[in-house]
């Protein structure tokens, strides 16, 4: 199940997640994780090939979206634990509302809070959310085709650029 909010954020419902990102979509609470090592370079995953939307794309270090109730932070610290086997320190970038049509009847119609943070532990993915990390530069960034990664990825990154602390300059 999935929060049901309005533009502003207030909840307004329950919906089954699947039901959710059938088009026309439903507006929900989400959140995105954006993750950097000490040499300042950006985990990215690519999202496992079961994965009912988006699969196999590269992406932020993990999205998803919080249970009913359940505070974004908490939410967006919980799946990275389970997705990449670590627990990280998160720090508020923001939130970014959008509505994106994806393949095959999907769409991303989300309330996405944003969060950004350290890595300083060896990963662990789980298999069934993710078949890859990597770490990339902004210039490695920059050079990847537009249809490797995520279609919401060029939305939150966006949003999230600005809230980055000044040691991660480079990618503002």
């Amino acid at each position: 199940m999935v929060e049901l909010v309005d533009e502003t954020g207030t909840p307004t419902g329950q919906a089954e997640k699947l039901a959710a990102h059938v088009a026309p979509g439903r507006l929900h609470r989400a959140f995105s994780v954006f993750l950097f090592d000490a040499d300042g370079r950006m985990l990215l995953q690519r999202r496992a090939d079961g994965k009912y939307h988006s699969p196999g794309v590269l992406s932020n270090a993990c999205c998803g979206h919080p249970l009913i109730g359940e505070e974004p932070v908490v939410a967006a610290a919980r799946r990275t634990r389970e997705e990449l086997g670590f627990d990280p320190a998160l720090s508020p970038a923001g939130t970014v509302v959008y509505h994106l049509e994806l393949a095959a009847g999907m769409t991303e119609r989300e309330f996405n809070h944003l969060f950004v943070g350290r890595i300083d532990a060896a990963c662990a993915p789980d298999p069934a959310e993710v078949s890859e990390v990597r770490f990339v530069t902004p210039a490695e960034l920059a050079a990847l085709r537009p249809e490797a990664l995520s279609q919401w990825f060029p939305v939150v990154w966006e949003a999230a650029r600005g809230a980055l602390p000044a040691e991660l300059a480079d990618w503002r």
